[in-house]
């Protein structure tokens, strides 16, 4: 299956470490090699960057690796396609506007049977499960509510919807809308919070370290979600499969 990446912080920082090591798992340390994409929020904008092409040789991933976009809220992902085929279209993750505001959607997983009736205008482009899984969420949340509801609002709109799609397979996901990162996992997601005092962190995947104290201020504070934990000297939390779990500022609420 596919591999997820969410970074949600309480002010502007990049991704390039956690990005690095994830990459590598994206055809080089790991099987995941049927497309890859990365977005990130920019006040109300989104950089949203995708390739069929497998993250670990992508010159596009090269970039990125390269290039120090600050964002409080990122979702990327690396494919390993169960439903649709190898094309740009069917790379996560996926975006749409609601309420006036971008969304992201990154999954991880395989729904049987999932067909929901779409109307209004949320449809799919690609042949995914988890593009009509998304457009389906957002149908629903705009059903559910008029306008743009606070963040706790949305989260429990979101554990009422979640369990009516997980029934038909595995769904891994990550969501924002650049206020918060919801994370719902059925099987594998965990997740780490580095905060002062800052320490080094080594991936796992990568022979990369960074000392975050020489980079971090004191008040600073990053959530890192994951599918698999991106470094070996890191205590990762693993998620309680089947609960929707919300960060804002870089902490989960």
């Amino acid at each position: 299956m596919c591999q997820l990446l969410g970074m949600n912080c309480n002010t502007p920082t990049d991704v390039t470490f956690s990005f690095t090591g994830f990459a590598q798992r994206g055809g080089r340390t790991d099987h995941h090699g049927d497309g890859w994409g990365i977005a990130f929020f920019e006040g109300r904008g989104v950089r949203h960057f995708v390739d069929r092409e497998s993250a670990s040789d992508s010159p596009v991933a090269e970039l990125i690796r390269r290039y120090p976009i600050k964002s409080q809220n990122v979702i990327a992902h690396i494919r390993k396609a169960t439903q649709g085929e190898v094309t740009l279209e069917n790379c996560h993750p996926f975006v749409r506007e609601l309420w006036g505001r971008y969304w992201v959607f990154a999954h991880n997983g395989d729904l049987k049977d999932f067909h929901p009736r779409l109307h209004g205008g949320f449809h799919p482009v690609g042949s995914t499960d988890s593009e009509r899984a998304f457009c389906w969420l957002m149908q629903e949340l705009a059903k559910s509510h008029a306008d743009v509801p606070s963040v706790a609002e949305l989260t429990l709109t979101l554990r009422e919807l979640v369990p009516r799609i997980a029934r038909h397979g595995t769904f891994n996901f990550l969501l924002s809308n650049g206020q918060a990162l919801w994370a719902h996992a059925s099987t594998k997601l965990c997740y780490v919070v580095r905060q002062h005092p800052f320490a080094t962190a080594t991936l796992s995947d990568e022979d990369v370290s960074v000392n975050f104290a020489e980079h971090a201020r004191a008040g600073d504070r990053v959530a890192v979600v994951v599918t698999a934990p991106l470094t070996t000297n890191e205590v990762w939390t693993p998620f309680t499969p089947g609960q929707v779990e919300v960060f804002v500022d870089g902490a989960r609420v």
